[in-house]
């Protein structure tokens, strides 16, 4: 998908990007090239792949959930900045938080939103579990996302606990996201979620597929979630 493909496949799901969003687009890429040569951020360097792997694959968050307005986001685990960093700049009106644990990556993100122009983004040097019972950001956000991070009973400890009641958590997953949601059911109605909708599609000219859980936040997350960090992980919630 090379950036006139991918321009035209947002516009054909009613998004229209200005000359300012297309050229942050091109400019990500080239930072993101750049940086990628010092640090490991990408396995995928080659622009077509860059742009529908990553920058398409990201905005598909936005088919499936209403992103217009002032809304708050927070992604775990964003690496090289998917899938908030694409959502913002589709969607600047956005309020992005991402929360990473490595620090070389906040480094990166910080000079990407910096050579962007982005404003409205924060980003936390932090584990998911810490942050999650930080009562400043503890079940706050309009939204939480996760892209490719862990498996669903997992990433449901550590996503769930910080979005706010009425909110949504939108984890983007492969082709085995059917199966982790069976074995994720009862974690996620422990900390307070209940499954809205299972979306599996294809990306566009590569045909790999994609599933997009949305689950919407209807009780408070107990107190005791997530656990310390690294619990989740090595024993996740049955």
């Amino acid at each position: 998908m090379n950036p006139e493909q991918f321009v035209s496949a947002l516009q054909a799901k009613g998004i229209t990007l200005n000359q300012q969003q297309i050229d942050q687009f091109a400019a990500y890429y080239r930072i993101l090239v750049e940086w990628n040569e010092k640090m490991n951020l990408t396995a995928l360097t080659e622009e077509q792949d860059v742009y529908l792997k990553h920058f398409y694959d990201s905005v598909t968050a936005a088919f499936y959930v209403d992103l217009n307005g002032e809304k708050t986001i927070c992604d775990v685990g964003a690496g090289a900045g998917f899938p908030s960093i694409p959502l913002k700049i589709c969607f600047p009106d956005l309020a992005v938080t991402i929360v990473d644990s490595l620090k070389k990556r906040i480094g990166f993100l910080n000079h990407l939103a910096s050579e962007l122009g982005l404003t409205g983004v924060a980003f936390y040097h932090d584990r998911a579990e810490t942050f999650g019972k930080n009562q400043k950001f503890r079940q706050t956000f309009d939204v939480v996302t996760a892209r490719a991070v862990a498996r669903m009973s997992v990433l449901s400890e550590l996503c769930l606990p910080l979005v706010k009641k009425n909110g949504t958590f939108i984890a983007m997953k492969g082709s085995q996201g059917e199966e982790e949601m069976a074995e994720a059911h009862n974690a996620i109605e422990l900390l307070g979620g209940s499954l809205k909708d299972v979306h599996t599609f294809y990306l566009p000219s590569e045909d790999s597929e994609r599933t997009i859980i949305t689950i919407d936040k209807v009780r408070q997350t107990p107190k005791k979630y997530p656990r310390k960090p690294g619990t989740p992980n090595k024993q996740p919630l049955e």
